[in-house]
């Protein structure tokens, strides 16, 4: 997604701090399974599992400094560094750092060295190796999206939206204009002491004001921004102006949901976020019925933040819903967030369907009348058809070439 959108992509290998693989083979894995070349920023002196810190790789694929990290009580501090040329480096790691200085070359002659345009263009991704759970290597993400991150730049307007509107609207929204921010993220439950709901919004144009009076475009209703946040880990400072390229936190925002728009002046409307084709589905009931009401709430919720997409039709009613999801893990994320948040045990079970396709209205009454097929509505109201299995799909599209059946894909 983020590469069909344009945006630059940095690659994060974590957990350096545990067992694993070669870094050498992560980075093949990275280049084969997701076409995206990692240049390294940082590489680990240590094998995975031994840590002991990183060679800072300059701009013609040198190591040109050593990074070591000394240990903190459960890394609840920022580790401190010592910094080491590479002289100094091999006569204290001695192999270890031969061995990392040996690696960075071998990408470096491969042509794995970082390149700002390149960067941009999402066809490399600047590569560090880090421990958050030591707070090793965390220091040098955060200056490294400091560094190269690119500027804020004007925005689109969504085209469906522009063909549509009945009022004037922006195709394009400059960063000078007026002010406008997109909805990125919703997350229930960070503060557990006020139950409260937070939209992560990143100012787009303009500036924003705590208190303005903003419009929500998907709804056309305005409201204040009253409460506005930037929040960093476990820290909350109130905002009171932010600027293109910021992040701000609005609280107790329930109309926001993740893709939408918010804008003074004339509307702007940017495209919404894609939903991913799910490929795994199960059925998801509260354990006890008195909690019903609070299980409904959390669905309600958890979905919008698109923690799993939620089916529903008649037969199976509310209390048995159809959790849809890209992975099983997915699912996971669901039920502890039911139970930690909502304090609703529940339980999943299997349902007999692996393929998901788009219907609509028309398509939808003889969809429902095949054998391994049902109709379910997803929350955003896209009808959805869930098939037994490939085969099956291919069947019915053979004998029902007239019926709508289109594949779900990112937007």
């Amino acid at each position: 997604v983020c590469k069909a959108r344009g945006l630059p992509i940095v690659t994060v290998i974590n957990k350096w701090d545990r067992v694993g693989r070669d870094p050498l083979e992560l980075v093949d894995e990275i280049v084969n399974e997701i076409e995206l070349q990692p240049t390294p920023l940082y590489w680990p002196v240590g094998m995975a599992g031994d840590f002991r810190g990183l060679a800072h790789i300059n701009d013609d694929g040198e190591a040109d400094n050593y990074i070591h990290f000394i240990r903190t009580a459960g890394g609840s501090t920022i580790a401190p560094e010592e910094h080491f040329s590479p002289a100094d480096a091999a006569e204290k790691e001695e192999d270890t750092w031969v061995t990392a200085v040996e690696e960075a070359e071998l990408l470096a002659a491969d042509g794995a060295v970082h390149d700002q345009e390149l960067f941009e263009q999402c066809v490399t991704s600047p590569l560090i190796f880090a421990s958050a759970m030591l707070n090793f290597g965390v220091h040098q993400i955060l200056d490294t999206l400091c560094e190269i991150a690119p500027a804020p730049r004007s925005r689109d307007s969504d085209a469906k939206a522009v063909e549509t509107s009945t009022t004037a609207i922006d195709e394009v929204r400059e960063v000078t204009d007026e002010f406008a921010g997109v909805v990125f993220k919703v997350q229930a439950g960070m503060d557990r002491k006020h139950r409260d709901n937070l939209a992560f919004m990143r100012i787009v144009s303009g500036q924003f004001e705590r208190g303005m009076q903003v419009n929500h475009a998907q709804s056309g209703r305005t409201f204040s921004t009253k409460y506005a946040l930037t929040v960093f880990g476990r820290t909350r400072d109130t905002v009171d102006v932010a600027y293109p390229g910021d992040i701000v936190g609005l609280v107790n925002a329930g109309s926001l949901a993740p893709g939408d728009t918010i804008y003074a002046g004339k509307k702007v409307q940017f495209a919404p976020m894609p939903q991913f084709a799910p490929e795994a589905f199960r059925i998801l009931r509260a354990q006890s019925l008195g909690k019903y009401k609070a299980f409904r709430k959390g669905l309600e919720q958890l979905s919008a933040e698109g923690v799993v997409q939620i089916l529903r039709n008649d037969l199976r009613g509310d209390a048995a819903p159809v959790m849809a999801a890209v992975g099983p893990m997915q699912f996971e994320v669901m039920q502890a967030r039911m139970e930690l948040e909502y304090n609703v045990e529940t339980v999943t079970e299997p349902i007999p369907y692996s393929v998901a396709r788009r219907t609509d209205a028309e398509s939808a009454p003889e969809l429902g009348r095949q054998r391994g097929v049902e109709i379910f509505t997803r929350d955003d109201g896209e009808i959805i058809a869930l098939f037994g299995d490939k085969w099956k799909l291919a069947f019915v599209e053979k004998e029902h070439p007239e019926l709508t059946i289109e594949t779900l894909v990112a937007d």
